[in-house]
Parts: C-alpha cells; structure tokens; sequence
C-alpha cells in the first residue's frame, strides 16, 4: 500500500533523513518510534507532501504521488496539536476535507463521521469549548473525511492523562481496524505502540547504513595532521585523551582513504559538571571534503552514540572559523573567546543538549 524508497532530506548540514526505506501493508498499523530528533515528524511530512524530500520517492497503491499535492495523495494527517480551525464547528472542521461536495453530501457525511468517532449532535458545537478527547476526536474524523487510503498519526494523543489516553487509544484502534486503514503512527510512548501497532519500527533502522566506523588512534593521526595542525605553531596531532577509558575515535573512509574523524571522550561541561557529559575533539574533515555534508553526517553519529550513552552534554572547544558548523547542527556558544596554546587560535567553547537531558 505505502512504500518509501530512498528519502533523503537536510536542514542546513544536518542529515534529517538519510536514505529512508519503509513499507506499509494494506491495513497495518506501523508506530514509528525512536529518540527526538530523528526524523519522525519530518517523514510524515514528507509523506504527505507538506515538505519535499531532496531525492528518493513516496507511492500509496502502487502510484508514485513523490510529486503531488497534499490533497492529491489520498492520504491523512492528525497532527500532535490537531490543528482544528477556531473560527468553524465542529461539523465545518470536519466539512473542511469535503470542499468541493455538495451540502447535502457533506452533512451527510459529516454526521456518519461524527457517529463515528461518538460525538453525534455535536456539529454544531464551538470547537474552542469542547474537551482535549473531543478535539482529538474530531481531528479524526476530519483526517477520515476524505476517505484517505493512509492515515498519518503524529503523536495523536499526547497531553491526554492516562484513563481518557487508553479509552481513545482503543477506541481509535477498533476504529482503523474496522476500516481496514493502513496507518504510519509516531510516539515516544512504547506503552502506547505495543498496544496500537501490528509492528513497530525504530526511526533509526530506515535510515541507509552509517559509513561511520570507529578506528584506532593511530588510524586518525595523519588525517589530524594535515587539517587540524596546518598553518599552526604545533607538529603533534595527539592529545592526552586519546587513550583516556571509555574513549572512542569515529571516521569515514572514502576509497579506502579516512576523509573525516572525531574523538568522544567522556569528560564533565565545564559549566555543569553533575551530569554525563561527552567532550568532542578532534573533528577534522579531509579539505576537498569540507562544506560537502560528511562533517555533520560523522558529527550526527558521534551524538547519536553518546546519547545512546546516557550523556546529557556535547561540548567541545570549537576554534571560531568553525563556530556555524557547529550552531548550524544545534549546539550553542558559551563564554568569550579563548586563544588554544597549541593552535594559536581563537575558539569558543561550544554544547548541545541530548534528548537524556531531563
């Protein structure tokens, strides 16, 4: 029913989506799971046709719509914060996805959705006064008006407590598999999954296999050399953690040849030394490489690993001429500058919370 080959989508350097591949059966329920951050929301989108992917391609029944309109999938989206229209009722929300049908098509419609979802007589009700289940509810019915061959669930019940959160969530269940709906859901909730979803698919398993490997010490030390020492008072590419326990040296290899690397060495944020932290050193990007996407491809794959880690923190000393990379990829600039002794050069101390941060 829906398949997903090879999208691939950047904000600024970051690698959102890399390669994404998923396929969806006719009738089954898929929840999407995995930290925040990678991509969830935005392969919705994309799936919808909200925003473009930079390559690859989205079919629904066998027919490519990578280039249709949202309204001309033939798909439907619930959105975390149901995106109800204040002005309307509740009937002309759900009404909004019949445009083009006559009145009486659309009211008839309209109540069939309504006994649905079990708001019958509400379609004349203000939207702004009805509950958060409600407006859950309608959010549905309108996702449904349209007949849609897939439904997108995008976190569809957050912010609910825990009592009306399982009723809809059961309710909502019965629904789809009454319809026979193919549906892609997202949640942070595995509770939540387990009890939605014929399979569950962490966001990080679509993605194309990482090239990042780790190496040895001795692996990075030419690479090291030639970007990070040139025009530098400085001829010695190692530093004193580099056998430091628990630290790991991450490269990309092209043709054989190491074109990019970066150390992670657990060491304390200077501005908060009570929780995980995970210093980065070393990046350094092979110069025909530079401005290409690899530095923040090595660099999304360190910070994945340390989170994985438990770390709460990612700092790093960043030398001023690479202060963008680093903010364009999420992490903010502490304090004033500092010049390196071994370098001579400005930097600024830099650090980007991980989704462990509570």
């Amino acid at each position: 029913m829906l398949k997903i080959t090879d999208l691939t989508i950047h904000y600024a350097n970051e690698v959102i989506l890399d390669g994404v591949c998923l396929e969806v059966g006719t009738g089954e329920v898929v929840s999407l799971v995995g930290p925040s951050g990678e991509g969830k929301t935005t392969l919705l989108r994309v799936i919808a046709g909200i925003e473009r992917a930079e390559s690859g391609s989205v079919s629904v029944d066998g027919v490519d719509v990578t280039h249709l309109p949202t309204h001309k999938r033939g798909i439907g989206l619930v959105f975390q914060d149901n995106q109800l229209f204040p002005h309307l009722t509740v009937g002309q929300n759900i009404a909004y996805a019949l445009r083009g049908k006559s009145k009486p098509e659309q009211q008839l419609r309209v109540n069939e959705l309504l006994a649905l979802v079990g708001l019958e007589g509400l379609a004349d009700r203000d939207v702004t006064v009805i509950s958060g289940g409600e407006a859950k509810r309608v959010a549905v019915a309108r996702s449904l008006a349209a007949n849609p061959k897939v439904l997108l669930l995008d976190e569809p019940l957050s912010g609910l407590d825990g009592e009306l959160h399982d009723r809809l969530l059961r309710d909502l269940s019965t629904l789809l598999a009454q319809r026979n709906t193919t549906v892609v859901h997202v949640t942070h909730d595995r509770n939540e999954a387990n009890q939605f979803a014929d399979r569950i698919v962490d966001i990080r398993s679509l993605h194309r296999p990482s090239r990042v490997v780790r190496i040895a010490t001795d692996d990075l030390l030419s690479l090291r050399m030639a970007v990070l020492r040139d025009g530098t008072p400085s001829q010695d590419p190692t530093y004193k953690q580099d056998d430091f326990p628990g630290c790991v040296h991450l490269g990309i290899y092209e043709n054989a040849e190491l074109v990019a690397c970066s150390s992670w060495i657990p060491q304390a944020w200077p501005l908060d030394e009570t929780r995980p932290a995970i210093q980065l050193k070393g990046m350094a990007v092979a110069k025909h490489l530079q401005g290409s996407g690899i530095g923040a491809e090595l660099l999304a794959a360190g910070v994945r690993q340390s989170e994985d880690h438990g770390a709460h923190y990612i700092w790093a000393r960043a030398r001023d001429s690479a202060l963008n990379f680093y903010t364009q990829n999420g992490f903010d600039v502490f304090g004033e500058q500092f010049v390196d002794e071994a370098t001579g050069m400005g930097h600024h101390l830099v650090m980007k919370v991980t989704t462990r941060q509570p």
